[in-house]
């Protein structure tokens, strides 16, 4: 939760959404310096949030949406039992 709490990040993930980008790219998108952007990037991988893949002498980045599920799935089952404590 962490990791998703700061709003640069949120950011980059808003930009992730629309699928894979390189690193230099995505930090001109969020107008960030290159050791900014790494810094959040690794918030994010260490979260799992993100994966990272090489190809050639670039680094791509992009969701990774099985972690992203149980998130929303772990925040939807509290509500329903809030919900359930609300009605008894």
């Amino acid at each position: 939760m962490s990791a998703l709490s700061d709003g640069e990040r949120r950011k980059i993930l808003n930009i992730l959404k629309k699928g894979k980008i390189s690193s230099g790219d995505l930090a001109k998108e969020v107008g960030m310096t290159p050791q900014a952007l790494s810094y959040h990037l690794k918030k994010l991988k260490t979260a799992d949030l993100i994966y990272e893949s090489k190809f050639k002498n670039f680094i791509y980045y992009e969701l990774n949406l099985t972690i992203l599920d149980e998130v929303v799935f772990w925040i939807d089952s509290l509500r329903k039992d809030d919900e359930n404590e609300k009605q008894k």
